[in-house]
């Protein structure tokens, strides 16, 4: 079996052992989190806010929390804390030719 897993190799600063402290995966773990929480609260707010300038100030908010989380991913992903599994081809295949047979249901082509 082959090994599928996209990352970089860790920073070498994080303990082998981890105890109750937090260390600096830690923290930007957890700034992560909250940045996908708080997105998944504006998004709804966005969508429901009937005053045109809150809504202009929600989005921009949303757009920045957005922001936020990606450099963050970024961050962990550089330092070798966050993994990604490649798919097979084999499998992207199949999945794109099931959606694209969505298309012909679509009303407007």
């Amino acid at each position: 079996m082959q090994n599928n897993q996209i990352a970089n190799p860790q920073s070498g600063q994080l303990p082998k052992v981890k105890g109750p402290e937090m260390n600096d995966r830690d923290f930007v773990n957890d700034g992560l989190a909250t940045c996908k929480y708080i997105t998944d609260g504006l998004n709804m707010a966005v969508k429901e806010a009937s005053h045109e300038q809150l809504h202009n100030d929600m989005m921009q908010i949303l757009t920045e929390t957005h922001q936020c989380a990606r450099d963050l991913y970024n961050l962990m992903f550089q330092n070798g804390w966050y993994k990604l599994e490649a798919e097979e081809q084999q499998k992207l295949d199949q999945t794109y030719q099931q959606f694209n047979g969505y298309s012909s249901q679509f009303p407007y082509s």
